[in-house]
């Protein structure tokens, strides 16, 4: 799962229905690209792709939201329809390992250009967002609401109901060891016995939500004034006039990569694209001023609105405040068995 599938699981399927389907033949000049779908899809292909293919005379073909089944059944049986495909890193690490992705090749996609901690063997990355400590500004003030994981946990000091995202690559349990005392350098491996011993302190006190409609409407309403949030859904909220603000301090930096299925037939044609991509500064800071998510080329800063640069978790003053970056390696050698167990004690 992601972070952002549950979100376009609607949308998703009918995009599936509408534009899903053959290569096309090895030699079209299309390309079809897999994202989470619903607004921020559109934001992404209108930023980021639309013009460039504009200027090639490439067909651009969608699908949504990205599958990891979907994907491995696709390479697996070779019929591999989808080109250039959104995923989280841990995913995109398995998929390497596995012989599922492309392997990138240096000579035509150009990572130089960005940080090489979010780049992989098979993955470039797409953008950059964080989980961070977001209230309700009607139950909290600016002076007065957690500023820690510590004091997010502290429900006397601050009473309320807790937002999780109900997936273990959402940063519950970094932020559950960050509050119990783990100095953030010391995060990873992580303890997760530890973890859970922490999380069982406030247990009655945490709503577990799916989508990010549903973590809006939940710290919106003040139904659950506090949340580990994505910072865009927040930004995105407020922008709406909602009461609600992000805490940067003690964020976790996370982002999202891109990664080609292995046997598609227009690979080529996929990494033209990624190289582009990497470089294109307009059409990254384009997508930043809509969606409070960063662009992976610093160049492309000095792009975004002053405002909205503001709200990036690249923002000198915010990444200051950053607790950790998630550690996808991590997650892609744990995931599964993490899971198993986070689904068991939810429940209980």
């Amino acid at each position: 799962m992601s972070r952002r599938t549950m979100v376009a699981a609607v949308a998703g399927l009918l995009a599936l229905t509408a534009c899903g389907g053959g290569s096309g033949g090895a030699d079209a000049k299309e390309l079809t690209v897999v994202m989470w779908g619903g607004d921020d899809q559109k934001r992404s292909v209108a930023a980021w792709i639309e013009p460039w293919a504009k200027s090639k005379g490439v067909t651009v073909k969608q699908d949504s939201p990205t599958d990891y089944a979907k994907f491995r059944a696709q390479v697996e049986s070779k019929k591999v329809s989808w080109g250039a495909v959104e995923v989280e890193p841990n995913f995109a690490v398995t998929a390497c390992q596995n012989g599922w992705a492309v392997k990138l090749d240096k000579a035509k996609v150009d990572t130089s250009m960005v940080k090489p901690e979010l780049v992989g063997d098979c993955a470039a990355p797409v953008l950059e967002y964080a989980f961070t400590i977001a209230y309700n500004t009607k139950a909290f003030t600016a002076e007065n609401h957690p500023k820690t994981w510590a004091e997010f946990f502290d429900t006397a000091k601050f009473p309320g109901k807790r937002g999780f995202w109900k997936y273990a690559t959402g940063a519950i349990f970094e932020a559950a060891l960050l509050a119990d005392g783990v100095p953030r350098d010391k995060l990873y491996p992580l303890d997760i016995d530890r973890a859970f011993r922490k999380l069982d302190t406030i247990k009655k006190d945490i709503v577990f939500y799916e989508t990010g409609e549903q973590q809006q409407q939940l710290i919106s309403s003040g139904e659950t004034p506090l949340i580990q949030a994505w910072n865009g859904r927040i930004f995105a909220a407020a922008k709406d006039g909602q009461p609600v603000a992000n805490e940067w301090n003690e964020h976790f930096l996370s982002y999202d990569q891109l990664v080609i299925p292995a046997g598609y037939p227009r690979a080529d044609l996929a990494m033209e694209w990624l190289n582009h991509f990497l470089s294109d500064t307009k059409g990254q800071a384009q997508y930043a001023n809509q969606a409070a998510y960063a662009p992976v080329n610093d160049k492309a800063l000095p792009l975004v609105d002053p405002q909205v640069r503001k709200e990036l978790p690249t923002d000198p003053a915010n990444a200051k405040k950053r607790a950790a970056i998630i550690d996808y390696t991590y997650w892609a050698a744990n995931y599964d068995k993490v899971t198993e167990r986070f689904n068991e004690w939810m429940a209980r």
